[in-house]
């Protein structure tokens, strides 16, 4: 037989009283951040709409037992649940919200169901609970059930900077428009919001056990806000702002290098470790004393525990401290072999002689050494350039050999991730020869060719550059003919060269569209976002709409519209907008593949942009065929 609880009816009073805190806490938090912000307040208003029912429950002047009292029981977990879940999207790291925003989405689905779950259970008639407060709460849960339906993402233009900003392929820079949009939408530029995310990263980071690939990605994006925020104190995640530089000062720009990856402060005392990576000796040796053996910003295992100074980024940091009438706090731990970091300045300065070398063998060594150190840190990209590496290297891209090719423009690649070097690299000549290698080159040597045509153009002189010297055809080859991994490299390129009105032309001309249609009938390559988002662009250009606007296109996108992914739906729907805006007869051609029903429900149920493009396409249908 089961056992009944049963409570008194002080102690079921105390419950539901803890329940209406629970709503009263949760409806206090005035800080969501802007990626859930509509989830929350929809939420929280909802929850409120459960109060008026706690009240007549807690109005009994009898105890409550059974599956009465299991039900409230259960109801106070789903509402611990949801103040969690509030907390988190109220506290929390913006930056790493923004990231997870579709898991964030599925916890909010799971609240929804707990919380009707647990109402589920509830005998109200048993309770005496009043007609008007019943029909309350079930006003409430079908707001529920209609909000798990609805999948929000983040708007297209936030989706594809979050892209840019944390590919791997090319490990580029984000140029500073794209980190400056990305800090006005998250809400992170100035000294409070930027103390508030460092203290809420620093929380995560403890929560998680440590560091993984998605908080250094985190600890990186927050140290590049920092820097365009102009913000002269740096932040670090084990301690409080420290204000080193004198405070009559300007707020110059600290350069990224000069950074610590683990603290985001700039270094007095950095240190390699064993892969390559530079740290703040006290930062590197805590992380070390903590157990840990792999290298914090890439997860490698250490072959070693040993720290070598770096005193060549020392110098260049004082060079700049210098030069910006700052000051640095002297360290009495400073102090090393000089030696060292003389042998790590006479190594690349013999690796870039070796590149002109007349045998064979010292040639491809010096290459293969240039291509592991530009890709190890940023200290070592900037020594290579300013040794005169980058035009040896582009001397070598011409060379008759596919391996030499290969290897150089892999190096050209890492090189380019410098702001600097990518104009460097333009400058001496190395776009034409990238191409020629994009065109004939090994698939290795093809697919990190269109990835550093991509770093390259991220300078928008450089997207003018690639598409005059005709760099988009091969790449459209490449969409077409190239491996998994070339597809991708290549369409992440032509996305950035198709900003550029010129090069959408180009690209058309090309023979993109094809190649963009065979990426979306073929489920298995994983790429109908990236040729929707390639297409988006293409349909705002005359070419591209005559050539995108046909039957067999407007099908397809219905069928995403369909049966697509959120984010699938949401660019489909963008582009049938775009199509439609300067051709109605596509519209009907749409009707006529049953896109009015789905289409309603986005406006209902789909990602905040998607609702706000289907409606806009709902009034424009209208206008076409008096759709009441």
């Amino acid at each position: 037989m089961e056992r009944q609880i049963v409570m008194d009816s002080s102690s079921s009073s105390d419950l539901v009283r803890e329940m209406m805190e629970v709503i009263e806490t949760v409806g206090s938090y005035a800080g969501f951040r802007v990626t859930q912000r509509k989830e929350c307040l929809n939420l929280v208003r909802r929850l409120k709409l459960l109060v008026p029912l706690l009240e007549e429950i807690m109005e009994l002047d009898y105890s409550v037992s059974g599956l009465g009292l299991n039900s409230l029981l259960n109801l106070k977990k789903a509402l611990l649940g949801a103040k969690k879940l509030l907390k988190t999207c109220n506290y929390g790291s913006k930056i790493y919200l923004a990231m997870e925003s579709e898991a964030v989405m599925c916890r909010f689905h799971a609240v929804y169901h707990k919380v009707n779950h647990a109402l589920d259970d509830i005998p109200f008639d048993k309770l005496g609970v009043s007609i008007e407060v019943k029909e309350q709460v079930e006003l409430m849960r079908m707001q529920l059930k209609r909000a798990k339906r609805r999948t929000d993402t983040q708007d297209m233009e936030l989706a594809m900077d979050m892209m840019v900003i944390f590919s791997k392929k090319d490990e580029r820079n984000a140029d500073i428009a794209i980190l400056e949009r990305l800090a006005n939408k998250l809400e992170l530029h100035t000294i409070a919001e930027l103390k508030a995310e460092k203290t809420a990263i620093a929380k995560l980071v403890k929560q998680r056990g440590g560091y993984n690939e998605t908080m250094h990605q985190i600890v990186d994006l927050l140290g590049k806000f920092k820097q365009i925020a102009g913000i002269d104190e740096t932040i670090s995640l084990d301690g409080p702002i420290s204000t080193r530089t004198p405070q009559t000062c300007q707020s110059p720009l600290v350069p990224h290098e000069f950074l610590c990856p683990i603290t985001l402060e700039i270094m007095t005392d950095p240190v390699i470790v064993a892969t390559g990576q530079t740290y703040e000796r006290d930062s590197i040796r805590k992380w070390l004393n903590s157990n840990h053996r792999t290298c914090p910003k890439t997860g490698q295992t250490l072959e070693n525990l040993s720290l070598a100074p770096n005193f060549a980024l020392r110098n260049l940091i004082l060079q700049w401290c210098e030069k910006n009438n700052l000051e640095l706090p002297k360290k009495d731990s400073y102090a090393s072999s000089v030696n060292y970091s003389a042998e790590i300045m006479e190594e690349i300065s013999s690796l870039v002689l070796n590149l002109s070398s007349s045998q064979p063998n010292v040639r491809r060594d010096a290459i293969v050494k240039i291509r592991m150190l530009s890709k190890e840190n940023p200290e070592n990209r900037i020594f290579i350039a300013n040794d005169g590496g980058i035009p040896r290297l582009v001397q070598l891209l011409s060379y008759p050999d596919s391996n030499i090719q290969e290897h150089t423009v892999t190096a050209l690649l890492n090189l380019s991730i410098d702001e600097t070097n990518k104009r460097l690299i333009a400058r001496e000549g190395a776009i034409p020869a990238i191409i020629e290698i994009l065109q004939n080159g090994t698939d290795e040597a093809r697919e990190n060719s269109a990835a550093a045509l991509f770093s390259l153009s991220m300078l928008d002189e450089n997207k003018v550059l690639v598409g005059n010297f005709n760099g988009i055809p091969p790449l459209v080859a490449l969409l077409k003919n190239g491996t998994m991994r070339g597809k991708k490299d290549a369409a992440t390129a032509l996305f950035n060269l198709s900003l550029n009105q010129a090069n959408k032309s180009r690209a058309i001309k090309a023979g993109i569209i094809p190649p963009l249609l065979h990426l979306l009938d073929d489920k298995n390559l994983g790429m109908i976002d990236e040729a929707l988002s390639i297409l988006l662009l293409l349909a705002s250009h005359p070419e591209g709409q005559n050539e995108i606007g046909r039957l067999s296109f407007i099908e397809t996108l219905v069928e995403i519209i369909r049966n697509g992914t959120p984010k699938n739906k949401e660019c489909a729907v963008s582009v049938l907008l775009e199509l439609g805006l300067n051709n109605s007869s596509l519209i009907l051609a749409a009707l006529q593949f049953g896109v009015y029903e789905p289409l309603r429900e986005i406006s209902i149920s789909g990602t905040n942009r998607a609702q706000r493009k289907a409606n806009s396409l709902l009034q424009h249908m209208s206008k076409c065929e008096h759709i009441p």
